[in-house]
């Protein structure tokens, strides 16, 4: 055999797996050289993006998924506000709404008008002191209900349920009426059940606003009753065995173990309590009769209700709209920033 015919057997031939494409066509072929790496680099590291832009992506997910929702509230909500707000800085009354003076801006001077008023400070302390008493009401009925729920049988759970559920659901002007008729001096069943005669619920303050805090007592506490009953539902058995075992009574049991396991759900329904019930208005408006007698039954809502549209202010209306919202935005925050001061997640 020659030299050339040696060489040229050494070497490999065309197609026969010189390189990583053929290495199967040939068994006996070494494979080819692979690509280059880059020492202290993976592929995985070349193929995946960086922690800190996949940190960066993540970010703005929950917000896309936010931002139907937002827009929704952007125009339900924050243009209202924008409005109300607008409006307590402008002279609006009547002459301004039928175009026969031009609106002028009046900075402060319907807050100043407002609270140079004594009647808004007697309607203020009405107004706190009325809706404390409906939150504690509206707390108490429905924590005690949820207990009993743990501890009655189906039927009747499901009976107290579906009647809690039915006062829940009814609107608040029929509510109101009906409740009105309950306690008419005249024709009303409960004055004839008590033995009260003729005696008018409606005539005197207090009678007044005990009567429509029962009222929204009872439109209130089905959430809070169904609310607390799930997250009593969801306490460990164990939990509530050890104590029974230990001799606790009900209320020992409730303030020690199950208030403060709780206390996130109370969290929630005290806020939402005190926003409703601070801003109560059809109930008010409908069993006294727009205010009570001489005015004497009036809460903020009703207040800037007349202001608005009974006496045609409606920038000094406005200007009781921001205030209240004002007040329950300092509750609110006040409230959330002591639970988590004290360590608290909501």
């Amino acid at each position: 055999m020659s030299g050339s015919e040696v060489i040229g057997a050494a070497l490999p031939r065309k197609g026969a797996g010189a390189g990583p494409a053929g290495s199967g066509a040939s068994g006996g072929a070494r494979p080819g050289p692979g690509p280059r790496r880059t020492p202290g680099r993976s592929d995985g590291a070349r193929a995946r993006p960086s922690a800190a832009a996949a940190a960066r992506g993540g970010r703005w997910t929950p917000w896309l998924y936010l931002a139907p929702a937002l827009v929704v509230l952007g125009g339900l909500l924050v243009y209202p506000v924008y409005q109300l707000g607008l409006i307590s800085f402008l002279e609006y009354t009547q002459a301004q709404v039928s175009g026969g003076k031009p609106t002028s801006f009046q900075g402060f001077g319907n807050y100043a008008e407002l609270f140079g008023d004594p009647q808004f400070w007697d309607v203020l302390l009405a107004t706190v002191l009325f809706a404390a008493a409906c939150v504690l009401g509206t707390l108490a009925v429905g924590c005690s209900l949820a207990v009993l729920l743990t501890r009655i049988r189906a039927v009747p759970r499901l009976t107290l349920m579906l009647a809690a559920l039915g006062a829940w659901a009814t609107p608040a002007i029929t509510g109101s009426t009906v409740w009105v008729f309950l306690f008419d001096p005249d024709f009303g069943p409960v004055n004839r059940v008590l033995g009260l005669g003729d005696f008018s619920w409606t005539y005197g303050r207090m009678s007044a606003f005990a009567l429509v805090l029962f009222e929204v007592v009872w439109c209130s506490f089905p959430l809070v009753m169904v609310t607390m009953y799930a997250g009593i539902k969801a306490i460990p058995e164990e939990v509530l065995e050890a104590a029974a075992l230990d001799g606790a009574s009900v209320w020992r049991t409730w303030r020690s173990i199950m208030a403060p396991m709780l206390r996130p759900l109370l969290v929630v329904v005290t806020i939402q309590s005190v926003i409703w019930d601070f801003k109560v208005f059809t109930q008010i408006y409908v069993m006294t009769g727009g205010g009570g007698v001489a005015k004497q039954n009036l809460v903020l809502n009703v207040y800037a209700y007349q202001k608005a549209f009974a006496s045609s202010q409606y920038s000094l209306g406005s200007a009781i709209g921001v205030v209240m919202l004002l007040i329950l935005l300092a509750v609110t925050l006040v409230h959330l920033r002591l639970l988590r001061g004290k360590g608290e997640e909501l």
